[in-house]
């Protein structure tokens, strides 16, 4: 193995490798104008019923009507259809499986010679597939379903790829002749099954390649102007020349592929491999389809209970550090210093939270000014990259150590929360040395496949499905806030503006369910201040306001804790006490009426005033309307009293 380390970005992302994705995707894999030399083709003009495409050893039934090819069983197989594919079909004295393409135009008619060893083998599919449906975990499920392929197919070697959204793939599972290398776990780069290729699996779920020193068969046309034809869903579409010297490269002389496919996702591939020409037989590579079908749909099945239990869990953490926001005050200390944060929710080595224009951080961060400069600069949120220094070496410079940033907006412009991530070295073990020196140009394919390994450095570690945990966290976070701004606004309407006190509209809403609650009594206290009319009249309505900011704080002082004071209107205001008796409210009366005669000094002037009030038992009122009017008699009989009183 060579261990040689680099200190670049990931062979994925060279400039070489780029370079053969970019000649890969100007190769004519659809129409390579050759078949594999193990078959023969025919196309038929569906108007004339002639064949005007054929591979060059049936170059003879070019223009002849089709009905005068092959035997009875290929006539009624193009001029009826068939309820199978394939069909047994005689051709040139031999037994072939015919497969016809009736839905192109001219028709495809392929024709394979049968392989009458392995006839009946294809009936081992359905028990394995069986033996297979019981597996819940994906390793496992990869790894037996290898063992069954190579078993049923006799092939040296089954591999199953595992592909990855940026692009590369992995081996995770290996079933191999003991004699051979191992390759578990290996990573190979995209151009090794470029897009254009991943495309074709997922028209045509298998492909076999006979044998890789076939230069194939030509394609002879009577018809130029047709072009080239399309074998995207053919069996025997020749192979691209690249692909046969790779499997060269690699000790393959036969491989056949298995392509695993979610939604209109290819997500993975079975892949055989044999050291000698190895031919599977169409109803067998049908078969292994179908096997391939089942283990992609118990795949799918694992990994959504994954991602639902995954979902789960994210969900609960992200619950433990939001539900703190609708109780706190301070929204900055709710999510970095309770005890759970927001790097419980999205691990990371540090995060910075900028909110109404004030910005904190927790952990391993930059400057918070710096990163906050950074952040503008990548314009609005959401903003990912595990390589920072490698995608904006320019900004990572402002901000050394960050390699991982994640940024996600928090609604308001320039709200965010930040996720940050230092440098982390990666070992990667590659599919063969991915450097120029085990290939005789860039775009020639790999001498050597041992497994060797490259150190990837400026990145960070791969932010993953935690990029939705924090869309998330910060939809949870605008909600919680948006629910406290509700309430803020709600307590807000239940609040006078001038003394902060509840007002009449709490009053309206909340005094049936006040009197409700309580168990032991309530006593209304009904306060009017004596003749503060002219005290506006005298000094103006701003001075007057101080005096009733003044009498509202007196007020609050004589009452008790659990006791509610309101602000009623005007002059007047209300005193509800909890969990007590006519006499007690009284004496809490008669304390208030003596806190209101201390002078109020307002700038230079010092101004006197003195209150009435009433006091009534809610016991001897049924309603909250009846108990209002009764404390607000009670409250003027003691002004006729003389002012300055408590009246019941």
């Amino acid at each position: 193995m060579n261990t040689t380390p680099t200190t670049s970005s990931e062979s994925l992302w060279d400039p070489d490798e780029r370079l053969r994705l970019r000649e890969c995707s100007a190769e004519p894999l659809a129409t390579p104008g050759r078949i594999q030399s193990f078959g023969t083709l025919l196309a038929v003009d569906a108007q004339t019923d002639t064949v005007v495409v054929a591979s060059d050893d049936a170059a003879d039934a070019l223009g002849r009507p089709i009905a005068e090819i092959g035997d009875d069983r290929l006539r009624d197989a193009y001029a009826h259809g068939v309820a199978i594919d394939p069909i047994r079909v005689g051709f040139n004295g031999v037994e072939h499986d015919a497969i016809v393409h009736r839905d192109s135009d001219p028709v495809i008619i392929e024709l394979e010679p049968t392989v009458p060893d392995l006839e009946y083998v294809r009936t081992g599919v359905v028990t394995a597939i069986q033996r297979l449906a019981g597996i819940t975990d994906a390793t496992e499920l990869r790894r037996r379903a290898a063992a069954e392929i190579k078993a049923i197919t006799g092939f040296d070697r089954v591999m199953c790829y595992d592909f990855f959204d940026d692009g590369h793939g992995e081996i995770v599972a290996d079933e191999r002749e003991p004699d051979m290398e191992p390759y578990l776990g290996l990573h190979f780069p995209a151009s090794d099954i470029p897009p254009q290729a991943r495309a074709l699996y997922l028209e045509k779920r298998s492909r076999a390649i006979v044998d890789t020193h076939d230069g194939g068969k030509a394609l002879v046309t009577l018809l130029p102007e047709l072009g080239p034809l399309d074998l995207t869903t053919t069996e025997l579409r020749a192979v691209s020349p690249h692909h046969l010297q790779f499997m060269r490269n690699m000790g393959q002389a036969a491989t056949v592929s298995f392509a695993l496919v979610a939604g209109d996702q290819l997500v993975g591939m079975f892949t055989c491999a044999h050291r000698t020409v190895r031919r599977v037989p169409i109803l067998l590579r049908r078969s292994l389809e179908v096997l391939a079908s089942q283990v992609t749909m118990q795949l799918t099945a694992a990994r959504q209970i994954d991602e639902l239990r995954r979902q789960l869990t994210a969900r609960e953490r992200r619950s433990a550090v939001v539900a703190p926001l609708y109780g706190a005050l301070d929204v900055h200390a709710a999510l970095l210093d309770g005890p759970k944060t927001v790097l419980d929710a999205v691990p990371a080595d540090g995060a910075y939270l900028r909110l109404g224009g004030v910005a904190r951080a927790i952990g391993d961060v930059p400057e918070p000014e710096l990163l906050g400069a950074v952040i503008d600069d990548l314009g609005t949120a959401p903003f990912c990259s595990e390589s920072l220094p490698i995608d904006h070496p320019e900004l990572a410079v402002e901000i050394p150590g960050v390699a991982g940033l994640l940024s996600v907006s928090l609604g308001a412009e320039g709200d965010c929360l930040v996720f940050v991530r230092g440098e982390v070295t990666r070992e990667v073990e590659w599919l063969g040395d991915q450097t120029a020196d085990n290939r005789d140009h860039p775009l020639s394919p790999r001498r050597s496949f041992s497994a060797w390994k490259e150190s990837v450095t400026g990145r960070s570690l791969p932010w993953g499905d935690l990029i939705k945990d924090a869309e998330e966290l910060a939809l949870d976070i605008r909600a919680a806030m948006d629910r406290r701004n509700e309430a803020e606004l709600a307590e807000l309407a239940f609040h006078d503006p001038l003394t902060g006190l509840n007002n009449r509209r709490f009053l309206d809403d909340r005094l049936d369910e006040l009197l409700r609650e309580t168990e032991s009594g309530v006593a209304m206290i009904f306060v009017d201040l004596d003749d503060f009319k002219s005290v506006n009249d005298t000094h103006g309505h701003e001075v007057g306001d101080a005096v009733l900011v003044a009498v509202s704080k007196r007020l609050t002082h004589s009452a008790r804790a659990e006791d509610v004071v309101v602000r009623f209107g005007g002059d007047e205001f209300l005193l509800i006490c909890r969990e007590v008796d006519v006499a007690a409210a009284h004496a809490i009366a008669e304390r208030a009426l003596l806190a209101l005669t201390e002078p109020v000094v307002v700038e230079d002037l010092t101004i006197s005033v003195t209150g009435s009030a009433g006091v009534v038992a809610a016991s001897e009122r049924p309603t909250a309307s009846e108990l209002l009017e009764a404390a607000d008699a009670a409250m003027y009989r003691a002004k006729r009293s003389g002012r300055g009183r408590v009246s019941r």
